[in-house]
């Protein structure tokens, strides 16, 4: 049989698309042919199939070998084809009997000794494959732990060329050394803080509310105030507040963990909300994707559903950082390269943490601030206005004061069953639609089917005229008085509520609505 075919996948971000490897033998002098857009890892399949096939104990045929991937209009990228166009020649050579492959997807990389090496995001090619309706897929057995993640397909993990062709002719499996597992930072060191719990924390009843309002609502967070304060420990422990992930977004996160190469042979899904948390020197492209070639995501699409911190805000880039305005919108993040477009989630609580000022002593009585008043400037507008303009929370964390407090400080799995409660009010309320967070509803249709009391709007339009909150501002305070009515159980804000939620957002200290100080400032 000169001609021959096998299938494996090609991934475009997080999209997978079926390709078809085809070989043919003619007669000629010997030589073989890659065609179809290959990279140039891709390329060097030829010599690893070579080299794979002959120490694999098969023949490799000394006539002119043609390859093609189809469709021949899409990149290809990366080195996992290199098993399928190892099957598809085989077959052609009639050494494989070609309905054994029939529905069957394969992915991996060859050594030149023949052994199957693991690949990045198996996963999400394991979906793309269960989805197109093959019955089973071939996958490196590093990769089959997170390949079996997926319902509706049969996995077979292999270590090299040989046990897949005993597996394809239906022989008995030859045993060979277990695989050696490239060196990688595990999923648990990027996306788990250290067990910590609410109650570590001494005082900051507004700090906890903040992030009690930002876990349930899923709204973005700027925490401000001088070194040692409670800020970082205050968002270590968001990501515990938040409920699990459900299994459709289970999915889609572990699919992105596997892309990054987050994810280990023994994987299981990920059922926790990503914690993820890049130092303040993070480039670009590390933190919303790209690479040369085909893009790869960057840490906001690793934190799809969980939280982003970024420590030190100020330090940062200001362009890097306000790279995160489109995608704190909508919610994804688009990559153009030459090579392609990529697509990849990114819908992330952001929280930002940062001093008053380079030396952090601006407004404490913990020692004298040198800053002079440009150096100030400078420091505060490091975050940009758009970007502080898309946080719904802004809080000043200021030292406790130890032994002044008498309220006992709740627990993690206290404050945790209030943001489940709310977020279950959010998912009834919102089970007709696309949304299920009040940080994801848009503006319009919050307004129009889910309005505020009259008093409510008139309180919001009235700090709308004075200038005290922006168009986007307005929306995104109607988000959280939702959210506080939710942790509150009411069926609709209040404008008590309503006036906390603008507190919340402005940075203003919560105060009751009877003291008009907050407002002061108001045009008639």
């Amino acid at each position: 049989m000169p001609l021959a075919h096998t299938w494996s996948v090609a991934l475009v971000g997080l999209e997978g698309h079926l390709v078809e490897v085809e070989a043919d033998i003619a007669q000629g002098l010997p030589k073989t042919t890659l065609i179809g857009l290959p990279d140039a890892s891709l390329s060097e399949a030829r010599d690893r199939v070579r080299a794979a096939v002959v120490n694999s104990g098969e023949k490799f045929p000394d006539r002119k070998v043609t390859i093609g991937l189809s469709p021949a209009t899409l990149p290809k990228t990366g080195s996992h084809y290199d098993v399928a166009i190892a099957l598809s020649l085989l077959t052609a050579a009639g050494v494989v009997d070609p309905d054994s492959l029939r529905q069957t997807a394969i992915i991996g990389e060859l050594g030149l000794d023949g052994r199957i090496r693991e690949v990045r995001g198996a996963l999400a090619m394991t979906l793309a494959a269960a989805r197109a309706g093959f019955d089973r897929i071939v996958v490196p057995e590093l990769n089959a732990g997170e390949a079996r993640l997926v319902p509706g397909i049969e996995v077979y993990g292999v270590r090299s060329l040989r046990q897949v062709l005993a597996l394809l002719r239906g022989i008995e499996i030859p045993d060979e050394a277990p695989p050696r597992a490239e060196p990688r930072l595990l999923s648990e060191s990027l996306t788990r803080v250290p067990e910590v719990d609410l109650d570590d924390v001494i005082g900051q009843r507004e700090g906890r509310r903040a992030i009690e309002a930002a876990a349930a609502g899923g709204h973005h967070l700027f925490l401000h105030g001088p070194p040692g304060s409670g800020k970082t420990m205050l968002a270590e422990r968001l990501a515990g507040l938040m409920p699990d992930l459900t299994t459709d977004d289970s999915l889609e996160v572990s699919a992105v963990h596997s892309l990054a190469g987050l994810l280990t042979g023994d994987a299981e899904l990920v059922v926790r909300p990503p914690f993820i948390a890049p130092h303040h020197t993070a480039s670009m492209s590390s933190l919303v994707g790209g690479g040369t070639g085909m893009p790869r995501p960057g840490a906001i699409s690793c934190a799809h559903r969980g939280v982003l911190f970024i420590d030190e805000a100020p330090e940062m880039h200001p362009l890097t950082l306000d790279t995160l305005r489109q995608p704190l919108e909508s919610g994804y993040i688009e990559v153009h390269r030459s090579a392609a477009v990529a697509k990849f989630p990114a819908r992330f609580m952001l929280v930002l943490a940062a001093n008053p000022c380079p030396c952090g002593l601006s407004g404490t009585n913990h020692g004298i601030c040198n800053c002079t008043p440009q150096v100030l400037a400078r420091y505060r507008q490091r975050i940009s206005g758009p970007i502080k303009d898309r946080i719904d929370i802004q809080r000043q964390i200021l030292p406790a004061a130890r032994g002044l407090s008498d309220d006992e400080p709740e627990s993690t799995a206290t404050v945790a069953a209030r943001v489940n409660a709310a977020r279950e009010r959010q998912t009834h309320r919102y089970r007709d639609t696309a949304w299920i967070l009040n940080s994801e509803v848009p503006g319009p249709v919050l307004r129009r089917d889910f309005p505020l009391d009259t008093t409510s709007q008139k309180l919001l339009e009235g700090l709308y005229s004075a200038g005290r909150i922006t168009a986007r501002g307005f929306d995104r305070v109607v988000r959280l008085a939702w959210t506080l009515a939710d942790l509150e159980g009411i069926p609709q804000p209040t404008v008590d509520l309503t006036h906390q939620a603008f507190q919340l957002r402005s940075g203003e200290p919560l105060t009751p609505l009877t003291d008009t100080r907050p407002l002061k400032g108001l045009r008639a």
